[in-house]
Parts: structure tokens; sequence; C-alpha cells
């Protein structure tokens, strides 16, 4: 059997096997020196090396090698990506593709000069639309900020509930507007807030890892952990739904080394919930994680985090870097990495892509990540919130679970709840709540003067339903016979004052702008789709063959649901598009 190298994913025996011999080795240091392709600018190959310091240089580190090049440059020059592709033994083009592959990394190419010092970044998902962020977006434009400042649009960036938002490099500023982002820029304001959240003494000293203690000491069997979570019915809260346990089952009986990959990366439109969690309680969240870990049989865990959420980002740094120093028990190296602005890697075959160091883009299935996974190996793929309800599941009880929710259905949901509300934000409820009686008992009924229109159960891919099918309960699985999903629970609630047909629009664009481009019916059919629904008239015939297209042969969820939202405008409001 071959020896895996976990932390770096290469098999030591492929390793040695495709290492170069010395005299292919020394003829490619001949041609470097001979000046074949880009000569490598000393200067900005000392940089990277400083920039790197003792990391290693493993192609799965690219995008983390490129975020400290980006971090301290504000950008990326050409030197820059050939100095580092010099660096890592890659090559330039590989580089290169990776770097412009993701938003939030500014390739700047020779001839052009770098971005500003100071970027303002105006959310224009439809919460932030809806709240006035076109308009903050014109005003912010007409602030005549000179040439230190750039403002531009981002796509949804997870503040939802406080729309609309600006972020100012790395301030996100809630209830955006131009005084607001005008005091940051003045005071230099240009990093996230870490919001006060339960440390690892005060998460300790409240029982905190006794449940990790108990499982690793014996005093609880995997095989009894992993049938508690069967029996209470948890689904994967990222969106999929998939039973945890019975996931945990299938992971386990698959040969070691075995890896798990935490999906953070939440970009579906309208979904906060786990920056929420984050960033006011993480070891839940850990020691979940720990426990899923212990029970499966996990060698190396990889947390993947969106790189919108840098308070989350340093929450988890500190954590773990705290937890590590004071293990209640031995750990497995647990891995955070950082995403770079893809909603794609929101899909767990890219985000695992990405956690290799490369493009985010989906795998063809099967095999699946269960048995091919993280560098090739069996992979416990979850989402946060997944594991942060492990410890109150295991130590509660699955009846505890299970045994909440309504209208037949069991279980508890974390909703995103925004748009036009008088609370928005993250509502713990019961699984099989309706919108009616999430608005109504959680989210403080609609805004003074505003009617419920239309509601999308499940973020921008969920579909959107009208007001009169309210009382549909929200689960898994009941949205369906709608054309319709609940996915993360991702609720944007309209108004009268709204109009589905536009918001439908504002889904396609995002759509559009975050499809990786790697099929041709998701890369072409959201741009056709846009520029179709753009006109005045929709042309309903095409759209249908268009959608058709889309569904049966993209290759991922994006470019399988990016129809749901104009196909539900047909069908829920016709009275807009006739």
């Amino acid at each position: 059997m071959e020896t895996i190298d976990i932390t770096g994913g290469v098999p030591v025996g492929q390793a040695a096997r495709t290492t170069p011999t010395a005299g292919a080795e020394g003829r490619r240091k001949k041609r470097r020196r001979e000046g074949r392709g880009r000569p490598v600018d000393p200067v900005a190959l000392e940089d990277v090396r400083a920039l790197l310091g003792d990391e290693p240089r493993r192609r799965d580190l690219l995008i983390e090698h490129l975020h400290k090049i980006q971090d301290h440059h504000r950008a990326i020059s050409a030197a820059h990506l050939n100095a580092l592709a010099e660096e890592m033994r890659l090559a330039p083009a590989e580089v290169f593709e990776v770097a412009t592959f993701y938003h939030h990394f500014d390739v700047v190419k020779e001839d052009e000069a770098a971005p500003p010092a100071v970027t303002v970044r105006v959310c224009d998902g439809l919460p932030c639309e809806m709240a006035g962020a076109r308009s903050l977006l014109a005003l912010l434009r007409q602030s005549g900020y000179g040439d230190g400042v750039r403002v531009i649009t981002a796509p949804c960036v997870g503040r939802c509930d406080t729309a609309p938002v600006a972020v100012v490099n790395q301030n996100p500023i809630d209830h955006a507007t131009v005084a607001a982002v005008d005091a940051a820029l003045e005071s230099q304001a240009l990093t996230a807030r870490v919001p006060e959240y339960i440390g690892l003494d005060a998460y300790t000293a409240a029982g905190g890892y006794g449940l990790l203690q108990a499982c690793v000491k014996g005093e609880r069997s995997a095989d009894d952990v992993i049938a508690t979570m069967e029996s209470a019915g948890l689904r994967g809260l990222g969106g999929a739904g998939f039973p945890a346990g019975r996931k945990w089952k299938i992971v386990r009986s698959e040969p070691a080394p075995r890896l798990m990959a935490v999906n953070i990366d939440e970009g579906e439109p309208g979904t906060f919930k786990d920056r929420y969690y984050l960033e006011r309680d993480p070891h839940r969240f850990l020691e979940g994680m720990l426990v899923a870990a212990w029970a499966v049989g996990i060698d190396a865990i990889y947390v993947y985090l969106r790189d919108e959420y840098a308070a989350a980002r340093r929450i988890l740094t500190d954590e773990i870097a705290a937890l590590q120093a004071r293990a209640p028990v031995a750990l497995p190296p647990i891995h955070l990495r950082r995403g770079a602005g893809a909603y794609i890697c929101g899909e767990e075959s890219a985000m695992i892509e990405s956690i290799e160091g490369k493009k985010g883009m989906p795998r063809l299935r099967p095999p699946y990540v269960a048995q091919v996974g993280v560098f090739g190996r069996p992979t416990l793929e979850h989402n946060m919130e997944t594991l942060l309800w492990v410890r109150d599941i295991v130590e509660k009880g699955a009846e505890w679970f299970s045994s909440q929710g309504r209208n037949g259905r069991k279980g508890l949901r974390s909703f995103s709840v925004s748009g036009r509300v008088a609370k928005p934000g993250v509502h713990l409820a019961p699984a099989g709540i309706t919108i009616r009686e999430l608005i109504d008992e959680y989210a403080g009924g609609m805004l003074p003067g505003q009617t419920f229109y239309g509601y999308f159960p499940g973020g921008a891919s969920g579909g959107i339903l009208p007001a009169s099918m309210g009382d549909i309960p929200l689960d898994f699985d009941t949205l369906n016979q709608y054309g319709c999903f609940i996915g993360s629970a991702a609720i944007i609630v309209l108004s009268d004052k709204d109009s589905a047909k536009s918001a439908a629009l504002n889904m396609l664009r995002f759509f559009r702008e975050e499809s990786c481009g790697q099929c041709t019916p998701c890369r072409v059919g959201t741009a056709k789709a846009v520029a179709l629904m753009e006109r005045d008239e929709w042309d309903e015939p095409l759209l249908n063959d268009l959608s058709t297209v889309m569904m049966d042969a993209s290759i991922c969820g994006l470019g399988q649901a990016a129809p749901n939202p104009y196909l539900c405008v047909y069908k829920y409001f016709p009275h807009e598009v006739q």
C-alpha cells in the first residue's frame, strides 16, 4: 500500500516515480538560464521568498501563497506570478490560470497600473439591491474619492440581514451609507472588526470539549455516536440534505487514510447563518467537527472558509491555534484554507479542487468524494452548521432533536431571513414551519406599509413562490413538487413593492458572473438567459428551451438550478411577463 502524505496529498511512491531524473533537471535549469520563456525578475523572486518565509512550497498551497502576495501588494503582478511559479516549481501558466480564476486576486499585466490602495465594494445581491444598493453605488462613484479609492460591485457578501452592505478593503459596513463609508475611509478602518464571541476558556468552563474527551477515552463508542446521529435524522445543512449519520458510516467504511473537508464557502445569495454562528460560538462547531473526525477515523481536516469572512477567519485562526496549544486530547492536523471569491466553490468537489490549490471547477461524478475526495482520499465533507449540531444531539439524545418540528417534519433549522421583514437575521425555528409563521413569529412581521408578495425559499437557486403559497412546510423535499427547494434555508421575502421578474434577473446576473465556465450549457446558458431577460418582453419558448439544456447538460448544480428563478416567474407570477 502506498504511503500517503496527507498534509500535501501526494502519494510518496508516486512522487518518487514522477521526480525528474538528474539529467532532465539539469536540462530544465539550463533552459531557464538561457532565458527560455519569461525571465524571472530577481527582485520579485526575493520578495516572494520573503513573503512565503518557511511555508512549504507544496502545490496545494498555491492559493494561500497568492493571498500572501495579494495582501501585501494589493495586487499580483506578472513578475510576482512568474517568481511564484519559479519558487514553487510550477509552470507559469498553472499559476496564472489559478490566479485569474478567483475574483479576489487582482492580476496586473505588465502594461497596467496597480489598483488603488483602497477598494470599496458595494454588494449587489438581491437583499442589498432591495435596500438601495444601486443608489448607494451611484452616490459613492460620484463622491470624487480620487485615484486612491476605487468603487466596484461585489456579489453577495453574506450580510444580507444588514443590507445594504459596502466593504472597505476587508471592513464590512452594515446598513451602509455614503457617510458611513466616508467615515471608514477617513479613519482608515480597512480591516474587519472581530465581534465578541465565546472563546476557548469560556467554552471549556461551560463544559465544552467534555464530549470529545469522553469519546476519546472510550466512554462513548463510535458505533453508538453514529447511531445517535442516524436516529436524530440530521441532514446536511449546506443544502444537499444528505443524512449526516449515514455519511459518517459510508466514509468510515472506506480505507484509511481518510480526510475531512468542512465547507464554509457560504456564497448562496441570502445565506449568512454560518458566519452568524462562527462569529459567536466557534468552538461548538470545532468540537462537533472533532467528534465527527474521531467517529469516522479522520487523519487530517481541511476547513475551507470564504474570503469575504475576514472576521471569522481571524477568529478561527486564533481559536484553532489556542485549541492546538491546549489540546484536551490528541488532535488530527487542522488546516484552515482561505477561499478567494468564487461561489462555485460552495459545490463540494469544486471546493476540494480549491483546497488542492487549483481552479474551483466541479468534478464529474462518480466517483463521489466519499471515495475519492481531497488528494484522492476518502473524504467526509460537511457544512459548518451540520457539525455545529453534533454536540447537542449526542449529549441530549436523538429524540431531543427529532422531536422538534412542525407539520410532520423533524428537527430544527437555522433560517437566514432577509428582505422586507421587520427583523431580518438568523432565526432558529422548527423544521417544517411555513413562511407565514416564520415571518409572523420570528421575523417581526412585514415592514410597515408593505404586504407579503413572494419569497425565495432557498436562496438564488431555490426558486420563487408567491404569497398565496405561503403555507407550505419549509424543509427538505417539501418544495420539490413546486419546482423549488429549501437548500441552505436562505429566505428572501418580497413585498408588493418588489417585482419577481426583477428579482429573477438579479439572480441570473449572479449566476452568469459566478459560472466557472467549465461546461458550455452553464457558461453560455446563463449569459444568454440574462440577455433574454433584459429585454422588455421575455421570449418564453426560447427561455424554456434554454432551461432544458442547462438543467439536463450542466455538470453541477449551478447550471442545473440557474433557470429556477425565471421558470417560477412564468409559473407563479405570469402577470409580470404577459
